[in-house]
């Protein structure tokens, strides 16, 4: 019997939320989805926690300094579809962060911008599922 194995990639994501209903996305500089808007995040790189990776991944793309410990994670995504490039595994987290924080675009992102959480635009791979996710238990 032949087994076979698909390579699989582990990421991480961030659901960046203040005070009063807006949440943090970066538009996309790359493809997939290249122009398109997601939630920050990114590869876990060897050795590291998917918790650090989603610090060091949010303070890269929109410069929000977020220590792992005030990440609450919110779920594994892992549809086989999630991502066109192959099987990405993410670990995503919510991070609440000061009214009037600002972000500015880092590593990846062309933007960093809060939006309001009833404004969202489309969001690129199933984002918008983790955002829906992430907010479940906010708006019980």
């Amino acid at each position: 019997m032949t087994e076979t194995f698909e390579t699989i990639r582990y990421t991480a994501d961030v659901v960046a939320l203040r005070p009063g209903g807006e949440i943090l996305l970066i538009e996309r500089d790359w493809p997939p989805f290249e122009g398109a808007w997601a939630l920050p995040g990114g590869h876990v790189d060897p050795g590291e926690t998917s918790r650090a990776a989603a610090a060091r991944e949010l303070g890269e793309e929109t410069g929000l300094q977020v220590e792992p410990g005030n990440l609450r994670q919110v779920g594994v995504f892992d549809q086989p579809d999630r991502d066109p490039r192959g099987r990405y595994v993410t670990v995503a987290y919510v991070a609440v962060v000061r009214a009037g924080t600002l972000a500015v675009a880092g590593d990846d992102a062309r933007t960093a911008k809060w939006f309001p959480l009833d404004a969202l635009p489309p969001l690129a791979f199933d984002h918008a599922d983790i955002v829906d996710v992430a907010l479940g238990p906010l708006s019980d």
